[in-house]
């Protein structure tokens, strides 16, 4: 196939002669009726923490927004470009999803640059240090506890930085709103890519819990 690097070339004769061809009458239909996902999840692009995998989610069932740490920013309506923010708003007031995932994971590349802002930069730019700024306070506030291991401040800060994307999702009316009328449900969950456990933050206290599978 010209014009591919030739992983994903072979990746898609796979999944046409695979998945497509055993779920071909779904494609048709979503195509033909359209989308109607329940679930929203916001996830990190890292390539290791796919949430369609994670959930063995097949096609039309999740919508999913992935960006560096999987960070949502403040209720910001300016001139700026804002994508997930523009996601967001597509997912509740369009597709009308009844949940709202947002999908952490260890060893995330975000977070280590945001614990040592004083490294080299993921990628060259201005992006990446800008975006993370989100969680400023809170990575200044973990890195300082020398107590902790460095893989300890690293997995807490992942976790916190769920909590600050939950807290901004309220800053949205049109989520602020739809949550209040028992609408839409806010999820936080962290996923550890060595053991592939699954941690769920309970909505009281904010704990992550790794909810019973068997």
């Amino acid at each position: 196939m010209t014009h591919l690097p030739e992983k994903l070339a072979t990746g898609y004769r796979n999944f046409m002669s695979g998945r497509y061809a055993s779920e071909r009458d779904r494609y048709r239909a979503l195509a033909r009726e359209g989308q109607e996902p329940h679930t929203m999840v916001i996830a990190c692009c890292d390539s290791r923490a796919a949430p369609e995998t994670i959930f063995d989610a097949g096609p039309g069932e999740l919508f999913v927004v992935r960006n560096v740490a999987n960070l949502v920013p403040p209720y910001a309506p300016d001139d700026n470009y804002h994508g997930t923010s523009a996601a967001l708003e597509f997912a509740v007031q369009s597709l009308k999803v009844s949940s709202i995932l947002v999908l952490g994971h260890g060893r995330c590349g975000g977070i280590r640059a945001a614990l040592s802002p004083d490294a080299a930069p993921l990628s060259p730019g201005d992006f990446i240090g800008r975006w993370m700024n989100m969680v400023a306070p809170a990575a200044e506030t973990v890195a300082k506890n020398e107590i902790m291991t460095s893989s300890e401040r690293q997995t807490a800060l992942e976790r916190i930085s769920i909590r600050y994307s939950m807290a901004n999702l309220r800053t949205f009316p049109c989520v602020k709103i739809l949550e209040g009328k028992g609408r839409l449900t806010l999820y936080g969950a962290w996923f550890d890519i060595s053991t592939g456990e699954l941690w769920v933050m309970n909505p009281e206290t904010g704990d992550f819990q790794r909810p019973d599978v068997d």
